[in-house]
């Protein structure tokens, strides 16, 4: 059971998707149906395996290579159009995240959230679930740095802009990509696998099932 004190630890930094809200299974949903439209086969379980934690222009590079074709601007459009409305529909917080921001917030801990998604995406599945103004002013996207996760440009920029050393951060993440990113940066990292998949497990980091196994003291 990881725990957290606060006389070592000043800031957590959490990812957002898969692990503030659970939008993972939604947005490769759709990403599934849409690449399946252009011509390679694809299910939601397999969109996360191949594309969970990276970034859109990552994700259209895998595809471009798999295809041996360049994706048309209309085809992106689309699917953030049919994934913004999946999201409004069905998105939901991870289950426990709201108690754990409450717990971090009463031990006087500091929060970001630090995420390779956009700013536009985080505005609107963060403010669908009701945690924008959780974190209003501390949000951070990749396309913030030169280089996404799992570069530690990222993290390092957060903990630039919060004023705290990296040695005094704690990244929860929920993506191999994230985690190397964070531990690039030298941070402390809880990896959340609600699935218990084992795919996190590296670097022998901390990895939990659910939010309320986070103890701080």
């Amino acid at each position: 059971m990881p725990l957290i004190t606060t006389d070592q630890t000043d800031l957590i930094i959490f990812d957002c998707d898969g692990v503030l809200v659970d939008s993972e299974p939604l947005s490769n949903a759709v990403m599934a149906e849409h690449i399946t439209r252009l011509g390679w086969a694809m299910k939601g379980h397999e969109s996360i395996r191949l594309f969970k934690g990276k970034t859109m222009a990552q994700v259209h590079c895998a595809i471009e290579d798999r295809l041996g074709k360049p994706i048309d601007k209309k085809w992106t459009s689309a699917f953030h159009l049919d994934q913004e409305q999946r999201m409004r529909r069905d998105l939901t917080v991870v289950a426990g995240v709201n108690d754990l921001i409450a717990r971090v917030q009463a031990a006087g801990l500091h929060s970001c959230v630090a995420s390779q998604g956009s700013h536009e995406k985080m505005a609107i599945s963060l403010g669908l679930t009701g945690l924008w103004d959780q974190f209003e002013g501390r949000i951070f996207s990749a396309r913030d740095v030169a280089n996404p996760k799992p570069a530690p440009d990222l993290f390092l920029h957060a903990a630039i802009q919060m004023n705290v050393s990296p040695t005094r951060c704690i990244v929860i993440e929920d993506s191999p990509t994230g985690i190397a990113g964070a531990l690039a940066a030298k941070m402390r990292v809880i990896g959340y696998d609600p699935d218990e998949s084992g795919v996190l497990a590296q670097g022998g980091i901390e990895i939990v099932s659910r939010m309320d196994a986070i103890t701080i003291v």
